[in-house]
Formats: C-alpha cells, sequence, structure tokens
C-alpha cells in the first residue's frame, strides 16, 4: 500500500463515516470471531454457565437469586464484553493490523462503529439467550415484559463494548489490557447497588455510584423484575446507559491509535 493515491482524509483515517465502511468492518469482525471458537464460547457459553452456577449456589435460598439475578443479566454481559473487545482491539493495533486498515479511507467511527454493530449482533445473540435461561429452566421472574430484560442487556453488553475499546487505548500488552477490568469494572461492580441499597450508602459513596452507568443497568433490571409496566424511570435508566456507551466511543474514537508503541 503506497498511499499515493488516496486521500488525505483516508491517511489519517479521519475522514466522515460511512455506512458502507462500516458495515464492511463489522462483516470481518464477525468474519474473524467465527473462525475463533474460544471466542465465541467466552461471550455466549461463559455467561449462561455463571447465571447457572449462581442458581445452583443458592439452590436453598431461592429468594436470593430472585433478588441479584437479573441485576447479574446485566453485569456479566457487560464484564465478559469489556473483556473480549479491550483485548481484541489491541491485537488489533500489536500485529499491525489496525495501522494497514487506517492507511486505507477508512475512519476511525467507521472502525469503532464496525466493532460496536458485530459485538452488538453477538451481544444480541448473547442477551437473548442468557435472558430465555434464566427466565425459562432457571425460575427468574420478572413482573415488566421479558424484551425489556433483553433490551437492557443488550446496552449493557454494548455499554461493555465500548468501554473495552476505549480503554484498550491505554494498554501496550494483553496484560496490561487485563489489568484495566479491575480498575474500570470492580468498582462499579461494588458500587452498582447489588450488594446493598445504593440510598443506604455513604453519601460519597452514593455520588460516586451515580455517575457509573453500570448503577442504572442494575436500576433498570430492579424496575424490571418488580414493576409490570415500563415506567419514565425504566427508559431514563436505558437512556442513560445508552448515552455512557456512545460517549465511551466518542472517546475511544478521540484516544485511538494507529499501533502501540
Amino acid at each position: 500500500m503506497s498511499g499515493s493515491g488516496m486521500s488525505r482524509s483516508g491517511m489519517n483515517g479521519s475522514g466522515g463515516m460511512s455506512l458502507r465502511r462500516t458495515t464492511a468492518t463489522a462483516r470481518r469482525v464477525l468474519e474473524q470471531l467465527r473462525h475463533d471458537p474460544r471466542t465465541i464460547a467466552l461471550m455466549l457459553v461463559v455467561p449462561c454457565v455463571l447465571i447457572s452456577l449462581l442458581k445452583w449456589v443458592f439452590d436453598a435460598s431461592p429468594h436470593v437469586f430472585q433478588s441479584i439475578g437479573a441485576a447479574l443479566l446485566g453485569i456479566f454481559p457487560f464484564i465478559v464484553m469489556f473483556l473480549v473487545t479491550s483485548v481484541g482491539m489491541l491485537r488489533e493495533r500489536t500485529s499491525g493490523t489496525l495501522e494497514r486498515l487506517l492507511t486505507m479511507p477508512l475512519a476511525k467511527g467507521d472502525l469503532l462503529g464496525g466493532y460496536a454493530l458485530a459485538f452488538g449482533t453477538v451481544a444480541l445473540v448473547q442477551a437473548l439467550l442468557v435472558s430465555a435461561l434464566t427466565i425459562g429452566p432457571l425460575g427468574l421472574s420478572v413482573a415488566g415484559p421479558a424484551w425489556a430484560v433483553v433490551l437492557v442487556a443488550v446496552l449493557d453488553a454494548l455499554l461493555g463494548t465500548a468501554l473495552g475499546l476505549f480503554t484498550s487505548a491505554f494498554a501496550r500488552t494483553e496484560f496490561q489490557a487485563v489489568q484495566f477490568l479491575p480498575a474500570f469494572v470492580l468498582p462499579q461492580f461494588l458500587l452498582c447497588g447489588l450488594f446493598t441499597p445504593r440510598d443506604r450508602m455513604q453519601t460519597v459513596l452514593r455520588w460516586v455510584s451515580d455517575v457509573m452507568p453500570l448503577s442504572y443497568a442494575v436500576d433498570a433490571m430492579d424496575k424490571i423484575t418488580s414493576r409490570s409496566a415500563v415506567s419514565g424511570g425504566l427508559i431514563a435508566d436505558m437512556a442513560i446507559i445508552a448515552g455512557a456507551g456512545v460517549l465511551a466511543l466518542a472517546l475511544g474514537a478521540v484516544t485511538l491509535r494507529r499501533r502501540t508503541e
């Protein structure tokens, strides 16, 4: 690729977004995933195994599973997609694939949008599988519509994807990318309201919790399990999760580097 005939915007990887280039990127990512059965298993099977294990752990106390099962439906996909995408994007950079892609007329937005579209497709399948398992054979009772459970799980998975793409810019090795898991995910896991209601936390912790998007994922799941109607509060929670994902993608486009130095 000499690049002599390429446009300046393409060479810089900063031209306007194109639906055709974004979908082409998504197809490439999905094709790569198709040849990686271990990653497919991590994304589709592991959340199902974890939620089943949780059910069996609390088999003698079904009310515990009923109280935290829905929240974990949103947390497990978030964690898995964060891990997969942060390591996946880092591999693109360290292998030189990202640098080669950005010498073509491909904007950063096309690249990140393609990743989000591809992993969003996988997230939809993941959410359908784990939601069907949890509400069906595992017996989790939800008062609200099942589609809302799936939608929140997909939004959580997309949020994990976006944050994974963003944080990958700060890692030089796969080990460092994995190290971001406790830095970015565990604080949200502890403060999201899973272990104690957020309104009972110390004031400072509640303030911190209020700016963490995973808190709204747990709030949304709690509303779905306890109320039959789709409330304005539930829609607001979904909008915050989606907005946080879009913000993370935008930050990822700003910080995206062609290669690891």
